[in-house]
């Protein structure tokens, strides 16, 4: 039916306008009295076959909500409904900012993508941490940035501000450096940039109660030789974990036509496109930091194939976005469904 009926629709009309849309109707699935109950009897598959223990967590199950869809945390309550096992908000920036200038999103259906330039446009860490007040249950990954404005050197304050406000409330979080869509951002993958802005998160760490795993998201677009300069930091300092990968701003191979995709413009790539080069970068860094590191998986998830071969790739968790776009409410629970047939 969504396929068929509901996407048709809403691929009518403006990519951006229906996903506010789309979180306008989580909040009211949220607080109409039985609904989220029947929404969750629909889309959730409870299995304990599914669970995962990941970073010191408990993971219901494997398949998660990227960044960059509840950027503020308004709904992440509410996308449990629909069989996600854990959520991951933001981008967050320490003051709030409007993210580039619309239109900002756009389909490709021909090739099953996305592409966005948004900005990490955000209400700001002080916007999250009232929204995350008083939460419970659930796994929250917390995914940081730096205001756009904020120069490279300046930038390790800008995430450690983050960081130190919302630590509280996250179960894990995400270090994002790859995101094509900030200016200057992608370049601080480097060794020198990357130990400059996790060092002080980790110092920062030792001194609290609780102990938050801290993971770095890295870009499709880097070389291999580049991934191991990630790799020399993340295992130098001890990060936690790596999550792979971000949008890209390759167009290699794409159906839709030159013209349309000019006219687009810049802006990162998710969806079809993206989905082997994410498992290459899997396969290499689990390849290089062997088993029992964390990886969380993420990048053209588009079908449950796609979500058991990313496993197979040496995930230990997928997440979704552009793969829900296209597929649907249901798609959680179908990888769900998936993965407990092969144990059978």
């Amino acid at each position: 039916m969504y396929k068929s009926i509901i996407r048709p629709i809403l691929f009518r009309f403006n990519a951006e306008w229906v996903h506010r849309v789309t979180v306008a109707m989580l909040r009211v699935a949220g607080s109409v009295p039985g609904l989220k109950q029947i929404l969750r009897a629909i889309f959730t598959l409870d299995d304990p076959r599914l669970e995962r223990q990941v970073l010191g967590l408990r993971f219901p199950n494997p398949v998660g909500m990227a960044a960059g869809f509840d950027k503020d945390a308004r709904v992440y309550r509410q996308l449990s409904v629909i069989g996600l096992g854990f959520v991951e908000v933001g981008t967050v920036t320490p003051l709030g900012q409007r993210g580039n200038p619309r239109p900002r999103l756009f389909r490709l259906p021909s090739d099953r993508a996305l592409i966005n330039r948004m900005g990490f446009n955000n209400g700001g860490v002080e916007a999250m941490a009232d929204n995350l007040r008083g939460r419970n249950g659930g796994v929250l990954g917390i995914n940081i940035g730096k205001n756009t404005d904020t120069n490279t050197h300046d930038a390790p304050a800008d995430y450690l501000k983050v960081f130190r406000r919302l630590y509280e409330f996250g179960d894990y979080f995400v270090v994002n450096v790859s995101c094509p869509n900030v200016a200057g951002l992608t370049a601080m993958q480097n060794d020198e940039s990357l130990r400059a802005i996790v060092a002080p998160l980790l110092e920062f760490r030792h001194g609290q109660e609780e102990y938050r795993p801290v993971l770095v998201k890295i870009s499709p677009d880097l070389t291999f030789e580049q991934i191991d300069g990630v790799i020399s930091v993340v295992t130098e300092l001890g990060v936690d974990g790596i999550v792979a990968t971000n949008t890209t701003t390759s167009r290699a191979g794409l159906r839709t036509s030159e013209r349309r995709v000019e006219a687009i413009g810049r802006g990162g790539l998710s969806g079809r496109p993206l989905t082997e080069r994410s498992l290459e970068v899997i396969r290499y860094v689990r390849a290089k930091m062997g088993a029992g590191y964390p990886v969380i998986g993420t990048g053209g998830v588009m079908t449950t194939h796609d979500a058991l071969a990313m496993l197979d790739a040496g995930a230990d968790l997928v997440q979704v976005y552009t793969g829900l776009v296209y597929n649907g409410p249901g798609f959680a629970k179908k990888i769900c469904r998936e993965l407990l047939a092969r144990e059978e």
